[in-house]
């Protein structure tokens, strides 16, 4: 896997894949940023929830199960002195499903926390506190 990173302007990054698809990176005013985009911390944060709803959605409907909607809340805390790496992160899965019963939900979390989502690994290997909730919503 390879990617670059070129800087935009100020604090403001763009990250590129092979493919030629971009990820914006940027900070806030009072460390020299803009705020036209997430902090990079931010994006870990996001690409946290993001690999783990690829595989939770996708187990869910190879279950055969409805999918409406499907949103993720993520709640990060983090070390007070530099590196400012997560100590704990509540992550709390929300399913909007007319059919899917919460042992379907808590199974495909089981799955993708404890064996696909790699970024999840990346996170408990580094000692982080990972926290899961589940709630369902009936269309």
């Amino acid at each position: 896997m390879k990617a670059e990173l070129y800087l935009d302007r100020n604090l403001r990054f763009i990250g590129k894949n092979v493919d030629g698809l971009e990820t914006v990176f940027d900070t806030h005013p009072e460390v020299g940023g803009e705020d036209t985009a997430a902090t990079p911390m931010e994006v870990m944060l996001q690409a946290l929830a993001a690999c783990a709803s690829m595989d939770i959605v996708s187990i869910l409907r190879k279950k055969k199960k409805s999918v409406d909607a499907f949103k993720v809340l993520l709640d990060g805390e983090r070390k007070d002195t530099h590196p400012k790496v997560f100590t704990r992160v509540i992550v709390k899965f929300v399913l909007t499903s007319a059919d899917a019963e919460m042992g379907d939900l808590e199974r495909a979390v089981s799955l993708s926390t404890s064996t696909y989502c790699s970024i999840n690994a990346m996170f408990k290997a580094s000692g982080c506190e990972m926290i899961h909730e589940l709630e369902i919503i009936r269309p």
